[in-house]
């Protein structure tokens, strides 16, 4: 399918972010097709949660627009934010869970917040979605602090997926995990996206969740956005691209991609 006939989900145009004089990303257009995996990259200081924070709706910009599913969204006014945020979830780094609350209470945080089911419904989800990233049944009763750096994770992925969103935002979900569970998380998230039909945008700097999930990917880089999939970037002349597609660890990352 030609790329203009894909439905844009995400359209950035003219975004520019700043603090104070240094300007992260200036004039940034950037758009984001139905049921791809788009993976964001780029150095560090290049604005790559920043840009995700803008999009959902903390940051704000300085100019430029942003339309999600159609809508005006980042900095929206209350009401359309909230209809827009019922259509998409959000793991952060570190998984951003309640401390004192168990996973399945977690995991009802949005339920509580955007809906007025009843608890015995939001404990059947609660037990659903902790079964959907495959944690076992009673994680539901456990607290953040009994469970390891994967299953946090998870159990921050199950409650992103609570709402039964269209689209998922992933801030470095792999960041601080094994390479084994680092693995595991991909293939569940390109599992999740296959069965659930996402669009998913992920903020990652690990190659191997790159080569092995992405349809496309945008690097950030000179505070403009590029996008191409992995065999365009890889052919790319910016310095900091081709070191990161075609140095050393890019090539061991990427040698399979056709």
């Amino acid at each position: 399918m030609a790329q203009e006939k894909k439905e844009v989900i995400i359209k950035v145009r003219g975004l520019v972010n700043a603090f104070g004089r240094k300007v992260i990303h200036d004039h940034l257009d950037l758009d984001v097709y139905r049921g791809e995996v788009l993976g964001v990259v780029g150095g560090s200081g290049s604005g790559k949660s920043v840009l995700l924070r803008t999009i959902i709706g903390p940051n704000r910009p300085r100019e430029g627009t942003i339309e999600v599913f159609g809508k005006p969204a980042g900095y929206a006014e209350g009401s359309r934010m909230r209809a827009l945020e019922m259509r998409w979830g959000v793991l952060f780094q570190e998984g951003a869970l309640f401390s004192s609350q168990t996973v399945a209470e977690n995991i009802q945080v949005p339920l509580r917040e955007y809906t007025k089911m009843p608890q015995e419904l939001m404990d059947e989800i609660a037990a659903m979605k902790i079964a959907m990233v495959g944690l076992p049944p009673d994680t539901a009763q456990k607290f953040p602090s009994e469970l390891s750096g994967g299953m946090k994770k998870r159990a921050g992925l199950a409650r992103a997926l609570a709402l039964d969103p269209e689209l998922l935002f992933l801030d470095e979900p792999t960041s601080g995990l094994d390479p084994i569970s680092a693995d595991q998380f991909d293939k569940l998230i390109a599992e999740l996206q296959e069965s659930l039909g996402l669009t998913v945008f992920m903020v990652t700097h690990d190659l191997d969740s790159l080569a092995a999930i992405t349809d496309r990917i945008a690097v950030l880089v000179d505070k403009k956005i590029k996008t191409g999939t992995i065999q365009e970037l890889r052919k790319d002349s910016q310095p900091w691209i081709h070191e990161y597609f075609s140095g050393p660890r890019g090539h061991a990352a990427f040698a399979g991609s056709h």
